[in-house]
């Protein structure tokens, strides 16, 4: 029988290259989120995952966030993550909701915010596993600190899945009402914000009655929040 021995420095350098293998793909991931600070995201594994799960193609249309409707992002704050200019890309209060209303049995909205979907969207595949969990981790700090919330929203808001292969509100908008996203009315990106949940089982083309009283609950808020100030989460 073989019998295998190691010394101490052995012991050293085994470590420092499990420590390597470790650390290189968040070193690999760090340089892409560097990257795309200033580059288009226009195309993920998450896009081609799930087109190719759902049989359709995809269809993308990258613009910058001056080009879209202010309506947008402030319908997906209001729906998705109202505290998104205030937090550090985690939401300890959405959590908390999402837990609780779970326990009673309610309809669960997510308790991710927009940093951590954009994280999962851009650099993760579609995945419930808990080894996604902890990976979204590191990188929503990373694109909190390097993007800041106004290139997280428009990142957010160009890969965000709206329908089966339709990715970003510009493909969204033009498909759905025959216009560019910078003419979205506070209805239109209302409606568009209250399928996020499930744009494959919710549908813009043909809402549901959950669907319409979820868009008006969003317009109001909508109203209630007024502006999406990103200089407020850049600064904090």
């Amino acid at each position: 029988m073989v019998r295998f021995t190691f010394s101490k420095r052995g012991f050293a350098v085994a470590f420092k290259l499990l420590a390597l293998l470790l650390v290189m793909p968040f070193v690999g991931v760090f340089l892409c989120v560097l990257i795309y600070r200033f580059v288009p995201v226009t195309d993920t594994v998450y896009m081609r995952q799930m087109a190719e799960k759902n049989n359709a193609e995809v269809r993308q249309q990258w613009v910058p966030l001056s080009q879209i409707s202010t309506n947008l992002p402030l319908a997906v704050v209001s729906s998705e993550d109202n505290l998104f200019t205030k937090h550090n890309g985690f939401s300890w209060t959405a959590i908390e909701r999402a837990y609780n209303e779970s326990k009673k049995g309610k309809r669960v909205r997510g308790g991710s915010t927009i940093s951590q979907q954009t994280a999962k969207n851009v650099f993760l595949a579609n995945s419930h596993s808990f080894v996604r969990k902890i990976c979204e981790v590191p990188i929503t700090l990373m694109i909190e600190l390097v993007w800041g919330k106004q290139r997280i929203m428009e990142v957010y808001l160009n890969v965000v899945e709206l329908g089966p292969g339709l990715y970003g509100a510009e493909a969204a908008s033009r498909k759905y009402f025959k216009h560019p996203a910078k003419s979205l009315t506070p209805a239109e990106a209302a409606l568009m914000a209250a399928v996020l949940p499930n744009p494959v089982k919710f549908k813009i083309s043909a809402p549901s009655p959950y669907i319409r009283r979820r868009q008006g609950q969003i317009v109001a808020l909508m109203r209630k929040i007024q502006k999406v100030d990103y200089n407020r989460g850049d600064k904090d």
